[in-house]
């Protein structure tokens, strides 16, 4: 029956709401453009690198995620670094995805928000053409920085805000809570852009809080703590604000103790919008098929709660109402050709 959950979820269309373009750099990819680039690694082999993934916390995987950035460094790597993830995600039959960039990690090493937006979004447009992947862009600020530094970003994208759809906010969340960057939020929804903001992971409900009346996020990424106070869950699950959550992460970074802790049934059950996501795959081990997998295999997934997890992929993305109905009845069609199967 694991094996049947698994082939139907494998073989849903679907949308990935949460991930980290440079969360998404394979080592093989990583080594490439080292050599190409002339940028020496601490590290020998791509299976140095890999042993190396085994992170305690958020911040020790970030300490590593960064290190890794430095590889990218011309228009072409940005594209090849997203060109990449659209490859792989095609295979996993996600039909739209709504990307991160972290362009603050990369003017720190003086390469200029052109480079890499150019890069990033010429390969978006191929991926669509090639696989069909429709797409939003999200530009992340890093709480870790100043709200000064996130408007002097912001400021940077101005000219290129035909390609921008949202801001989030990412990096380490513990002592950075989202009501630090209220200003810098305010100005980019004045300036019409979507907003998601990380909350909820390793920080406290009062976070999530702060992101949903303070910040005025239009979505919540991660969000597993919020199980913690029954009136935010319903605050959540009344105003159908979408969870982008993301389970083999969470085991990466320990914020459970093992997947069959993952709390993504109770999210269901309690009428939240949750979906499944792979955050930054290449560091933590699957791509959002994968993640499908482990939970399916840890838990005891419904198709009903499969389904509805897909389904939230597509309610809770920032695509029009016109193509959020195409892509549930393409969901639909391929129901249909599951539905001479029986599930338990």
């Amino acid at each position: 029956m694991k094996r049947l959950l698994i082939d139907f979820a494998h073989s849903l269309p679907k949308a990935e709401l949460h991930l980290h373009l440079e969360g998404s750099l394979e080592p093989e990819r990583m080594f490439m453009l080292a050599q190409r680039n002339q940028v020496t690694l601490p590290y020998s082999s791509t299976d140095e690198l890999k042993a190396a993934y085994s992170f305690g916390n958020l911040q020790a995987f970030l300490d590593l995620y960064y290190q890794g950035m430095s590889v990218l460094i011309t228009e072409q790597d940005f594209y090849d670094l997203t060109y990449d993830y659209l490859t792989r995600i095609h295979q996993d039959n996600v039909i739209h995805t709504e990307v991160f960039f972290d362009p603050q990690g990369h003017l720190e090493r003086g390469i200029d928000f052109a480079t890499q937006i150019n890069g990033i979004y010429r390969a978006l447009e191929d991926g669509q053409r090639h696989y069909g992947i429709s797409f939003k862009l999200i530009m992340s600020f890093l709480r870790h920085l100043s709200e000064e530094s996130a408007f002097e970003t912001l400021e940077l994208a101005l000219p290129y805000l035909d390609k921008i759809s949202g801001v989030g906010l990412d990096s380490s969340e513990k002592g950075h809570p989202p009501e630090k960057f209220a200003r810098v939020f305010a100005r980019a929804k004045a300036l019409g852009l979507k907003v998601t903001v990380h909350a909820g992971e390793e920080g406290p409900p009062e976070y999530v809080w702060q992101a949903l009346n303070t910040v005025k996020t239009d979505r919540v990424d991660h969000g597993n703590r919020s199980l913690e106070d029954p009136k935010l869950i319903q605050h959540l699950a009344e105003h159908r604000y979408t969870l982008t959550v993301c389970p083999l992460s969470n085991l990466k970074l320990c914020v459970i103790g093992s997947m069959d802790e993952h709390p993504i049934i109770r999210m269901l059950d309690q009428d939240l919008q949750a979906t499944l996501n792979s955050d930054d795959p290449a560091y933590f081990g699957g791509y959002v098929n994968d993640n499908f997998t482990a939970v399916i295999n840890a838990l005891p997934l419904t198709h009903a709660h499969i389904l509805t997890l897909v389904k939230n992929s597509f309610t809770g993305s920032w695509m029009t109402d016109e193509e959020k109905d195409a892509a549930l009845q393409r969901l639909e069609k391929k129901v249909d050709e599951w539905r001479h199967t029986r599930f338990d």
